[in-house]
């Protein structure tokens, strides 16, 4: 077993997904760490440290308990963690200044976001979900040329709010594809849209009245809430479809619902706000919205390439080599 000391931080009810049994054997041989000792968050509990304090390697992810500064004076040991999920908010800013390495599995988390989300774009584009449900309403033959002129993903302009690692996947995938694909973010330069492919938008209400498909790849900050608001939903064609694969609280849901009822857009929505909505929400029912359970992240076997890309940042620190996805701490 090797020397380096590790503890496993995650819900333990999502551990064996990710790590099965090859890839625990791995770890062991990597790492000494105990697959039955797992911090996890709890509601209103600090977790128990306690014999850890000779621990160099935190393995963390989806229900990892908070560390803060005071759990992080306990670890005194620690010098790296390695989260196989997207964000590190769980960990205290103190982290920098101790010089705790840290590794996020967001760019191997984001591959099926950014698949869903091709599937959606091309899914709305072809009116799929709507022909589908007149379709079996009707139970009649679809006269395709002359009821969907407009149907099809050839020469659909797509907007994308957002170059983030997500939003990067799809305008790669996108480029593989006959559209025109609209970027907003206030962080993309002239420079680096010109290298992409797309064109750099510098107005949301312009971006949406330009959008066949207007896509959501923005993270949630104080100034990106509820930035789809009335005037750039109001700003969008009709038939335009909205797709959200990011967070609800990006868009204003109340104004949403009423363009929604008014049938003159559509949304394809895997997240909302609150996640999940109240019972009788008006976006369960209504006709012109295709809505998931937050299922374009990892999911089943998805979650396997989770823990091969963590096992990879492992081997990388008991190597010495530096981080291949490293994660600036907040």
């Amino acid at each position: 077993m090797a020397g380096v000391k590790a503890v496993f931080a995650m819900n333990p009810e999502v551990m064996p997904f990710v790590f099965g049994e090859s890839e625990i054997e791995r770890l062991r041989e990597l790492v000494d760490v105990d697959p039955q000792r797992l911090l996890t968050w709890v509601e209103d509990r600090e977790p128990v440290l306690e014999g850890l304090a000779d621990v160099e390697l935190v393995i963390s992810g989806w229900g990892v308990p908070f560390l803060g500064a005071k759990q992080l004076e306990q670890l005194p040991a620690l010098r790296a963690v390695v989260h196989w999920g997207g964000g590190v908010g769980f960990l205290d800013h103190s982290a920098r200044e101790r010089g705790i390495a840290v590794s996020s599995a967001r760019v191997a988390n984001g591959i099926p976001v950014a698949e869903f989300t091709i599937a959606m774009i091309t899914l709305a584009a072809k009116d799929a979900f709507w022909v589908s449900r007149q379709y079996c309403r009707e139970q009649r033959e679809v006269y395709r040329e002359a009821e969907l002129p407009h149907t099809g993903l050839y020469g659909t302009t797509v907007g994308l709010v957002g170059a983030s690692t997500i939003g990067m996947m799809v305008i790669e995938q996108l480029a593989a594809r006959d559209v025109e694909v609209l970027v907003y973010d206030p962080y993309l330069g002239e420079a680096a849209a010109a290298r992409l492919g797309v064109e750099l938008v510098s107005d949301l209400e312009d971006l949406a009245r330009r959008s066949t498909v207007l896509s959501l790849h923005a993270p949630v900050t104080p100034q990106t809430e509820g930035m789809i608001s009335r005037k750039v939903l109001a700003a969008l064609p009709d038939r335009a479809t909205l797709v959200n694969t990011a967070r609800g609280i990006l868009v204003d849901q109340d104004a949403l619902v009423e363009e929604l009822a008014a049938n003159r857009i559509r949304a394809i929505l895997d997240v909302t706000e609150p996640e999940v909505l109240p019972e009788g929400h008006p976006l369960y029912t209504l006709p012109n919205v295709f809505l998931t359970p937050h299922l374009a992240g990892s999911t089943g076997v998805e979650l396997r390439r989770l823990g091969h890309a963590a096992l990879a940042e492992i081997e990388r620190f008991i190597a010495g080599v530096p981080f291949a996805h490293p994660f600036p701490v907040p």
